[in-house]
């Protein structure tokens, strides 16, 4: 079907700048490199992206109640077992804050398309505003979450 290509296809085409890496006494997680898009944490693969969601198709939007807005972020995250690229199901927690430090609320979501499995968040956001996304991954039947950390910048105007 043409939207979980879409999916799939915005999951590992988008790219991303890089944070800054953890001290070395720091607890957060070490900083994907610039242009990642998905980390490998053992026996996963998680496929992370954000973009506006003006840039959604209109039926697309609709289908999965997006709000299109120039001014609104969604951040769509995909875990699939290594090998073979099986979605798997996981729960998935996000803090996102912009450069000031302030709090963005990112309420996950599970879209599941016949074999895909999409987690979906949306937030507002300004422009030129740059969003540090710490995305907490616990596949299921896994012991302890992985955290995985990237920032994107938006422009809306």
């Amino acid at each position: 079907m043409k939207t979980a290509q879409f999916f799939v296809t915005l999951a590992l085409t988008a790219l991303f700048t890089a944070c800054g890496g953890p001290g070395e006494e720091a607890t957060v997680p070490v900083a994907e490199p610039e242009g990642a898009s998905f980390v490998d944490i053992g026996d996963y693969v998680v496929h992370y992206s954000a973009q506006l969601t003006d840039q959604l198709p209109p039926e697309v939007a609709r289908a999965y109640n997006i709000v299109r807005s120039k001014n609104r972020a969604m951040l769509n995250v995909s875990v699939l077992e290594e090998g073979t690229n099986k979605p798997a199901t996981a729960t998935i927690t996000v803090q996102t804050v912009n450069l000031t430090g302030q709090l963005k609320n990112v309420n996950m979501r599970a879209i599941h398309e016949q074999e895909a499995i999409y987690y979906i968040g949306e937030t507002p956001v300004a422009n030129q505003e740059t969003l540090i996304f710490d995305i907490s991954v616990q596949p299921d039947g896994v012991a302890e979450p992985v955290d995985v950390r990237f920032k994107r910048q938006f422009f809306t105007d």
